[in-house]
């Protein structure tokens, strides 16, 4: 057996185990009242702010954040990038992990959650843009699964089902971006319905686009995010193949991420130009949004530029981790701090403390389960009795 086959003997009372029960516990407890008291005893939303923290931070943030899965499997299984494919299962495990947490969150903030499958079964409503992102992300977190399903299916030694999983690997990753493409936008397409709701600044025709691109981003740069976070911490869980690919990722993904991004910042510009937003530029709001264009958009494009330019992974890392935030910052700003922009102060949304410590338990789950699944099962290396046949 493999050295790396076995969990790492880890301290049970670690610091990150005593505070991940802690935030465990007080989310159970916060979870207690959200279904016992409804979504008034733990939320600030409203009529005129229905979507808040829930949608914003935890389903779109993390709906693009998780969008490395699709990006890594497409550049190594669809344009045969196989350099890059220790990246594979890792970022096929984030995306999984993102995509199941963006469902738990969900059931918090729809006010009935046992009647999810409603619009799928008794209602279908194939005409909205909402029933599309629904659908598409239940199937996607389908192929996630099956896609990740070979890792778990060594551990465990089922040899015969694996190998019709691994066969199906080009069928599956085609059909993940087919519709990582469909709902990634249509998370934007969402907000078309509301042009005099979100402001012009981040309001556009091209807002699909706009969140389709920027996913792409998000991913390679969450990709090269949670490598050095799993480097840091994981190292003894890793093989040689891993180690030495983790530079090339890193560059490599941070140069397709610095082209991105200037993709991205082009048409940001020419949606203000077509809808001749400039004068909106002169606002406080205008301030707002050249911070995020300039510090969390040209900026850690140039610094990818700069950094694969110069063979600095340190500044790559930097401006994956500039990106993460300017895709954190964006979302929130289209669903909350840019949305009902012209009501007064008192009517505006902000999140209640439960609010957040609902969205704190629901990333600590993943965390965990993240922490479970690589300790024990071949994410990192490769099984000794399944060796080259990934």
């Amino acid at each position: 057996m493999s050295e790396h086959s076995t969990a790492v003997e880890r301290p049970l009372f670690s610091p990150f185990n005593v505070i991940a029960s802690l935030i465990i516990l007080f989310g159970l407890w916060l979870t207690y009242l959200r279904f016992t008291g409804g979504l008034a005893a733990v939320s600030n939303l409203d009529h005129n702010n229905p979507w808040g923290i829930w949608i914003g931070f935890d389903l779109l943030c993390g709906v693009a954040l998780a969008a490395g899965g699709y990006t890594t499997a497409a550049a190594v299984e669809i344009f045969g990038m196989k350099k890059y494919h220790a990246a594979v299962r890792p970022a096929i495990l984030t995306g999984f992990l993102g995509y199941s947490m963006v469902a738990f969150a969900l059931l918090y903030d729809v006010g009935q959650p046992w009647r999810l499958p409603y619009p799928f079964i008794i209602s279908p409503g194939v005409t909205s843009v909402m029933f599309e992102v629904g659908a598409c992300v239940m199937l996607y977190l389908t192929v996630l699964f099956l896609e990740f399903s070979p890792v778990a299916l060594e551990w465990i030694g089922a040899r015969k089902l694996r190998r019709v999983i691994v066969r199906l690997t080009i069928l599956l990753t085609i059909f993940g971006v087919l519709l990582s493409t469909l709902h990634q936008s249509s998370l934007g397409a969402m907000f078309l319905l509301v042009p005099s709701k979100l402001h012009p600044l981040w309001y556009s025709p091209y807002l699909p686009v706009f969140f389709f691109v920027s996913s792409i981003a998000a991913g390679l740069s969450m990709v090269i995010f949670e490598g050095t976070l799993a480097h840091r911490n994981f190292h003894d869980k890793m093989d040689k193949e891993h180690l030495e690919a983790s530079r090339r990722v890193v560059l490599g993904f941070g140069r397709g991420a610095s082209l991105v991004l200037a993709g991205y910042f082009a048409i940001k510009v020419f949606g203000i130009a077509i809808g001749n937003n400039w004068h909106y530029l002169a606002t406080n709001y205008g301030l707002w949004f050249m911070v995020e264009m300039l510090g969390f958009v040209a900026l850690p494009c140039f610094l990818f530029a700069i950094g694969v330019r110069e063979r600095n992974a340190t500044v790559i890392k930097w401006a994956a981790f500039g990106t993460i935030l300017g895709i954190i910052l964006n979302r929130l700003n289209v669903v909350l701090i840019c949305f009902n922009w012209q009501l007064p102060a008192e009517a505006r949304y902000f999140p209640n403390w439960k609010e957040i410590g609902i969205s704190v338990f629901v990333v600590t789950v993943g965390i965990v389960l993240y922490r479970f699944i690589v300790t024990r099962m071949p994410v990192f290396y490769e099984h000794p009795d399944f060796k080259e046949k990934h």
